[in-house]
């Protein structure tokens, strides 16, 4: 496979439902959609309260900027159904037959890693993230831990058959390196699979302003991330760091969240529902310690970004959507089926080596 790998192109556009309307009044509460969320003691524990949110400061503040608070997390478990919806029930695109040893880093709220267990009873699944904030109560094949994924790994050689990568762009800084760890720890022949949401918002019928206020604020959060080494993922980036990493048959998928219930199809009006739900917390998870820290803006300018941000993607006359990134590759069975290239300066820098 030549290199760079060009993925193919997006998915096709996301068909608007006509019953919405296109009146003066821009509120989804007009067309009968209620938007609001009630619709629906060691020192690994340490933490920080920062503009009302929980961190976790154990491996140090910076290391990720989103709060591991409950409504973050209840968040996360949204998006995880989400995701089940947008990938017809399914928790992976990689062909995986019968895995035995299964490694999910950044778990979170360890619910991917718990679902991985009860759906493969005879595999091992292993979640490890920066925080402690998975449930005791667990498959006896699941187990948790906590670590940093950006220090040398401890499992040996050829241990798991599938490793499992999930919106952790904000958290890592040095992808290059993860990943060779990755290769070295798969078994020949076994997976790995990275899904990222980039941050950025998108219309396929142009209902979008330049300045709608959620295009902004992504606008203003890409740069954050890009000031702390962590730029946001684009279009063939995830291919392109597991074709350098050594993985073979790698392959992309791309899939759209819309913002707001405006799909036509039933299956994506709902996921615009849970999208609009998730949001009402998203943007402050994401926004406020960014924006602070970072770019140097005071508590109630960043609140003021992210508010106005997630009121702009409930107005039914937008048509706005986001991007997840899925890419998976394999480990060669043999030496000769591929070998790991050596990065570059400029690749190092471009994706976080």
């Amino acid at each position: 496979m030549p290199y760079p790998y060009v993925a193919p192109p997006f998915t096709a556009a996301i068909e608007v439902d006509p019953d919405l309307g296109n009146s003066a009044d821009s509120s989804y509460a007009s067309s009968g959609y209620d938007t609001s969320a009630g619709s629906l003691n060691n020192t690994v524990n340490d933490y920080v309260f920062e503009n009302g949110r929980r961190y976790h400061v154990y491996f140090g503040a910076d290391k990720n900027f989103l709060p591991t608070d409950e409504r973050e997390q209840d968040r996360m478990d949204l998006h995880h159904e989400i995701l089940l919806r947008l990938l017809n029930d399914e928790l992976h695109t990689a062909p995986l037959k019968d895995p035995e040893y299964i490694l999910d880093v950044g778990t979170g709220t360890g619910i991917w890693a718990i679902d991985m267990a009860e759906r493969h009873p005879n595999a091992t699944v292993l979640g490890i993230d920066l925080s402690p904030i998975q449930p005791s109560w667990v498959p006896q094949n699941c187990k948790f831990d906590v670590d940093d994924i950006e220090k040398p790994w401890t499992f040996p050689d050829d241990t798991f058959d599938f490793i499992h990568f999930r919106n952790l762009n904000q958290g890592i800084s040095r992808w290059g390196v993860v990943l060779r760890e990755a290769f070295r720890c798969l078994k020949p022949g076994g997976y790995v699979e990275i899904a990222e949401t980039r941050v950025g918002m998108y219309s396929d019928d142009g209902t979008m302003a330049d300045d709608n206020a959620a295009k902004v604020f992504c606008e203003k959060l890409a740069e954050a991330l890009a000031i702390t080494g962590r730029p946001v993922p684009k279009q063939g980036d995830l291919d392109n760091m597991l074709l350098t990493a050594g993985f073979v048959d790698i392959t992309p998928r791309n899939v759209k969240h819309p913002w707001g219930p405006w799909p036509k199809e039933k299956r994506l009006k709902e996921v615009g529902m849970m999208m609009l739900l998730q949001g009402e917390t998203a943007f402050s998870s994401y926004g406020m310690a960014a924006f602070t820290r970072i770019l140097g803006y005071s508590t109630e300018e960043a609140q003021k970004f992210c508010d106005e941000a997630y009121a702009s993607t409930k107005n039914k006359n937008c048509h706005m959507h986001s991007i997840h990134y899925i890419a998976y590759g394999r480990k060669p069975e043999t030496d000769g089926e591929g070998t790991m290239d050596d990065c570059s300066e400029e690749q190092e820098m471009e994706y976080g080596g």
